[in-house]
C-alpha cells in the first residue's frame, strides 16, 4: 500500500551544516517522506521548527527547484527582497538557479511544520550561501567548502 506511516519515518534532527552554521538549525527536525515512500525524481520532508529554529542558512541552488507549502504555524521567510509572514496555507516556490537566497525562521512560540518539495540533482547541484563562506557542489559529496575552495571539517 503506498500509505506512509509518518509516525515510523525516521525523524532526523539538526543539520550537516559545519560549526558554527549548523547552530540554528540544531533543533529542526526532518522527515523524508518521499525517500521512505520510494520517490527518486523529487524529494518531499516533513519540516517541523521549534520556536527560534531556522530551517536552514539562506541558500539557492543551481539546479533544483524547491516549493515550500506551510501546513501549520507561522514562519518567516527571509529572501534577498526581505521578510515575508507565512502562515498555515501559504506557500513559496524558487525557481533553480535564480540567485534568490532563501530561509525559514519560526519566531513564534508556537511549533511550525510544512512540506519541502523539491526536485533531485545531487550529484550535479550546487548550493551557495550568500550570507556566509560556504558553499558546496557540484554534488553533495564535494562536501560544505569556503569559497575559496578549502575544505570545512565533516560532520561525524
Amino acid at each position: 500500500m503506498p500509505k506512509i506511516d509518518i509516525e515510523s519515518v525516521l525523524r532526523r534532527v539538526g543539520s550537516s551544516y559545519p560549526a558554527p552554521f549548523d547552530e540554528p538549525c540544531s533543533t529542526r527536525v526532518r522527515q523524508r517522506l518521499g525517500d521512505a515512500g520510494g520517490l527518486t525524481d523529487f524529494g518531499v520532508n516533513l519540516l517541523e521548527l521549534p520556536p527560534g529554529a531556522w530551517s536552514s542558512q539562506r541558500h539557492w541552488h543551481s539546479l533544483e527547484d524547491e516549493f515550500v507549502w506551510v501546513l501549520e504555524g507561522e514562519l518567516i521567510l527571509i529572501d534577498d527582497s526581505g521578510e515575508h509572514v507565512l502562515r498555515a496555507g501559504d506557500c513559496a516556490a524558487f525557481p533553480k538557479n535564480d540567485g534568490n537566497g532563501h530561509h525559514f525562521i519560526n519566531r513564534t512560540g508556537e511549533v511550525a511544520r510544512c512540506l519541502e518539495i523539491g526536485s533531485r540533482k545531487p550529484d550535479q547541484d550546487v548550493c551557495e550561501y550568500p550570507d556566509i563562506d560556504m558553499h558546496i557542489g557540484p554534488g553533495r559529496e564535494a562536501g560544505y567548502t569556503h569559497r575559496d575552495g578549502r575544505p570545512y571539517p565533516r560532520n561525524r
